[in-house]
């Protein structure tokens, strides 16, 4: 059987990106480098268009720019993560901190702020796509595959979080590499710096609160009461995986 990144004679799939923006310019440019990586891509010029051309098929990655004519780019996040787990990389300006944490409160995986390299924003593209396509890094040395903890499950082959009572629970990538990262380190206190180097893979500054607003996210994910003692802030340090995890 052929894998999903894979076409029926064999061949490679070309991951499809999106690019949302209502500057034609810049899009225009972007997608010229994207396709220069051996990337498909389709450029929207607004929600609208992006809800229209996820109709007709599936992506592997949106970048969506905050300041959007019509609806903003907040707003269609916000959409398109009540149905879809697509990972998105949003747009923002440089000093604009707050669009970034809305952004990421909204759903959003990452964000770049504009002006931006085209490097960067292909080493972020293929740190998703690593993620998502679960090759992130080496292969565990353990054989298991699923992780359990305070009647919650971790299925690391499916990506699926499941509650005691067997209900999937939606994890966008970075919830899941964030809560991965937890699970394998239990009781440690983990700083920021630790935990954005585990899950996203990339440097930041001290300012950043990306994780912060992520660790927000998969506590409500928990649960509200319960993820606020699963994941436990450790004042002046980072945080806290408070469960023993069993390795099933």
């Amino acid at each position: 059987m052929n894998s999903q990144n894979e076409l029926s004679d064999g061949r490679e799939r070309q991951p499809h990106i999106v690019i949302v923006d209502d500057d034609v310019r810049l899009r225009d440019l972007v997608s010229k480098v994207l396709v220069d990586e051996g990337w498909r891509v389709t450029g929207c010029r607004d929600g609208r268009a992006l809800q229209t051309m996820l109709a007709a098929g599936p992506a592997d990655i949106v970048i969506l720019d905050v300041m959007l004519s019509g609806a903003s780019g907040l707003e269609v996040c916000r959409d398109l993560r009540r149905v879809s787990n697509v990972p998105i990389i949003m747009l923002t300006a440089k000093s604009e901190e707050t669009d970034r944490v809305v952004g990421l409160e909204m759903g959003a995986d990452d964000y770049l702020g504009k002006p931006f390299s085209s490097r960067e924003l292909v080493a972020r593209i293929r740190a998703l796509l690593r993620r998502a396509s679960g090759l992130a890094g080496p292969p565990p040395a353990v054989t298991s595959r699923r992780y359990r903890f305070e009647g919650w499950t971790l299925d690391t082959v499916r990506r699926e979080l499941t509650n005691a009572d067997g209900v999937i629970i939606d994890l966008t990538t970075g919830e899941y590499e964030l809560l991965l990262a937890f699970i394998e380190a239990p009781r440690r206190v983990l700083t920021r710096d630790q935990l954005l180097d585990l899950s996203r893979g990339r440097a930041t500054s001290g300012f950043d609160r990306s994780i912060d607003v992520q660790i927000s996210r998969v506590r409500r994910k928990l649960g509200a009461e319960e993820g606020e003692t699963i994941i436990k802030t450790v004042r002046g340090a980072g945080y806290m995986f408070v469960p023993s995890v069993v390795r099933l």
